[in-house]
């Protein structure tokens, strides 16, 4: 999940913030098997890869209300 790896600035935490509980509970599932397999120098099987064409961008919408709601705050 591309959405993992990004960067977490002010804007990310908070769109982090916003998540539903289950998509933040996969999210945090899915960082500490990585954080893990790295710890013990392992690859997760091949099996268990998300594909690129399967891949959720289930940060994107709150994030994109969270940057539209600095800018609309900014503007005022």
């Amino acid at each position: 999940m591309q959405d993992d790896t990004t960067y977490e600035n002010d804007d990310v935490k908070e769109a982090i913030r916003r998540l539903p509980e289950n998509l933040y509970n996969y999210r945090m599932f899915r960082i500490k098997r990585a954080l893990d397999l790295t710890m013990r120098h392992q690859v997760l099987l091949k099996e268990q890869w998300t594909k690129y064409k399967e891949d959720k961008f289930y940060l994107e919408p709150y994030l994109k209300e969270v940057i539209r709601e600095r800018e609309e705050w900014a503007n005022k």
